[in-house]
């Protein structure tokens, strides 16, 4: 069949006649005369080669090729219904889709566990999948739609990109339970002089902002291994008597294993904002997950 000549409107007659199997309750269905439908019939007889219904003793049966062609002809409709009636009433329940969020093992760990079990609870059609977080790629990322939402620092967003502030961090120190030189608090001498975990993103790295900080008053400390992540980090203070500064987040969760503590000095903390690119800013199931995260953060 040549579907460059074929009348797609067609289509949506065809669809009822193959629900109704009659041609008048078909035609009082779409608001037409019979002999209107039955000239809509013929047309789709002819286009398609097929009878598409047969008369028989109980009234009009469908042949094999109208038979199979039900399914897909449904779904086909059911697509165009969908980016036509994008004005509609978005509903989460009847969302198919799948989400890609970006983010760090932290942000991972402290906003999008809680937030994917929400999204599964409220919209059971959806599906997600996390990535990390490359700040370099990301520009390209969320143009492509590889990325549907990022979630980094609000100075990481790449220019020219939306964001919206979701919460803000504060790091606490970890130590260990049972730690031979710290019961409960802890002051600048000791901060300093013990063993220390710092997070390095790219790798290889033994200074942060605490480091910075100390700096600023003529003090150091002992780095003495770096990590590329946060989630690792309770784990080795806990086996250890090295010590360690991360976001409070992560350090609720081992509350029962390490002590928490307040930092001896004033370390700046940081901002979680989500990331989209402008194409996606007014489509109704992104600002739906967008408005659920941050209130979830």
């Amino acid at each position: 069949m040549d579907t460059k000549n074929f009348d797609l409107g067609l289509l949506v007659t065809l669809e009822t006649l193959l629900k109704e199997r009659n041609v008048t309750r078909a035609a009082r269905r779409l608001n037409l005369s019979q002999p209107a439908m039955s000239a809509r019939l013929a047309r789709l007889r002819e286009a398609l080669g097929d009878p598409l219904l047969i008369p028989s003793q109980r009234g009009m049966i469908l042949t094999q090729r109208a038979l199979d062609m039900m399914q897909p002809l449904q779904e086909a409709l059911d697509g165009v219904r969908r980016v036509v009636e994008q004005g509609a009433p978005f509903n989460p329940e009847t969302l198919r889709a799948t989400v890609v969020i970006a983010a760090s093992d932290y942000v991972q760990y402290a906003l999008l566990a809680r937030y994917s079990v929400t999204l599964r609870a409220e919209a059971p059609m959806i599906r997600i999948a996390w990535r990390a977080l490359d700040l370099m790629a990301l520009t390209t990322q969320l143009e492509r739609g590889e990325v549907d939402l990022a979630l980094a620092m609000p100075e990481s967003a790449p220019v020219g990109m939306r964001q919206r502030r979701l919460c803000d961090e504060e790091y606490v120190v970890v130590a260990r339970q049972g730690h031979p030189s710290i019961r409960g608090s802890l002051d600048l001498d000791l901060f300093c002089a013990l063993d220390h975990v710092v997070v390095s993103p790219k790798g290889g790295g033994f200074a942060g902002p605490t480091d910075a900080a100390l700096e600023a008053i003529g003090r150091r400390r002992n780095v003495v291994l770096s990590t590329p992540g946060f989630l690792i980090v309770p784990e080795i203070v806990s086996r250890s008597d090295m010590i360690a500064l991360i976001p409070r987040r992560i350090a609720d969760g081992w509350s029962e294993r390490v002590q928490l503590l307040e930092p001896p000095l004033h370390i700046p903390g940081f901002a979680i904002a989500s990331i989209w690119h402008e194409r996606t800013t007014n489509h109704p199931a992104q600002i739906w997950l967008r408005d659920r995260l941050a209130a979830l953060a």
